[in-house]
C-alpha cells in the first residue's frame, strides 16, 4: 500500500509540473474560443497557456483531497524551480547560434521564446500567489465541512484562486503595453473560461475522489499519512 501511496503522489507531481511547463512555453500565443453554443455571444481573447492551465489547479486539489497541505504545497515550489530550471535552458538555447540549415533559424528561435522570461516572470508571480491561495482556501473548506461537500471545496477554492492568477500574469504581462480596457477585458476573459472549466471539471473531481477513496480505503476527509 506505501509504494501505492508514493507511485500516485509522484504521478500527480509529475503530471503537473508537465501541465505547468507546458502552460508556460504555449503562453505567447492568443486564440479566440468561441464558445456561442453555450450562449456567448462574443469569442473568448485568451492565451493558449490558459486552455490547460485549469488543469493545475485540479491536479492539485486531487493531491489536497488525498496528500495534504504540506505536501501539495512542496508540489507547488516543485513546479516553481521546474520553470525557473526552463527559463534558464531556453536563455542557453538563445545564446548560441543556429547552424546553416537548421531547420529552427535564430530568428524563428527568438521570435517564438525571446519574451518567455517576460511571460514565465509574470506566470510564476501569479502561479505562486493563487496555488497558495488554491490550497489554503480548499483545506479551510475542507475543516469547515468535515471533509463533506466536495463540490465546495473544488470550485469555492478554484474560482477565486484563478482570478487572482488571470489578474496578476495579465497586469505584469501588459500594463503599459495596452490600454486599461483592453487589460480589463482579458482578466475577465481569462478568469470567466478558467472558472466554467473549474465547474465542469466536478464531476471529474468527484470521480478521481470516490475511486481514491476506494483504491486507499478512506473515509471522506481522510488523508493519506505522509
Amino acid at each position: 500500500m506505501k509504494l501505492r501511496i508514493d507511485r500516485t503522489y509522484i504521478v500527480l507531481s509529475g503530471l503537473f509540473v508537465a501541465l505547468l511547463i507546458v502552460c508556460n512555453l504555449i503562453a505567447n500565443k492568443f486564440v479566440t474560443v468561441d464558445l456561442g453554443f453555450l450562449g456567448f455571444s462574443n469569442p473568448f481573447i485568451l492565451s493558449a497557456g490558459v486552455l490547460p492551465y485549469p488543469l493545475t489547479f485540479l491536479t492539485t486539489d486531487v493531491l489536497s483531497e488525498f496528500y495534504g497541505k504540506k505536501r501539495t504545497n512542496q508540489v507547488i515550489v516543485t513546479g516553481f524551480i521546474a520553470s525557473i530550471v526552463i527559463l534558464g535552458v531556453l536563455l542557453l538555447g538563445s545564446v548560441f547560434n543556429s547552424i546553416d540549415g537548421s531547420p529552427v533559424s535564430d530568428e524563428t528561435y527568438n521570435m517564438v521564446f525571446e519574451n518567455s522570461w517576460r511571460v514565465i516572470g509574470a506566470s510564476m508571480v501569479a502561479y505562486l500567489a493563487a496555488q497558495f491561495v488554491d490550497v489554503k482556501l480548499f483545506h479551510f473548506w475542507k475543516r469547515l465541512t468535515n471533509g463533506k461537500h466536495l463540490w465546495l471545496r473544488n470550485n469555492g477554492s478554484t474560482v477565486l484562486s484563478q482570478f487572482i492568477d488571470t489578474a496578476l500574469v495579465v497586469s505584469v504581462l501588459f500594463i503599459g503595453v495596452r490600454s486599461f480596457e483592453e487589460i480589463q477585458s482579458m482578466i475577465f476573459d481569462g478568469w470567466l473560461f478558467k472558472a466554467m472549466v473549474a465547474l465542469f471539471d466536478t464531476p471529474i473531481f468527484y470521480a478521481i475522489v470516490y475511486f481514491g477513496r476506494k483504491v486507499f480505503d478512506l473515509k471522506p476527509g481522510e488523508e493519506l499519512p505522509l
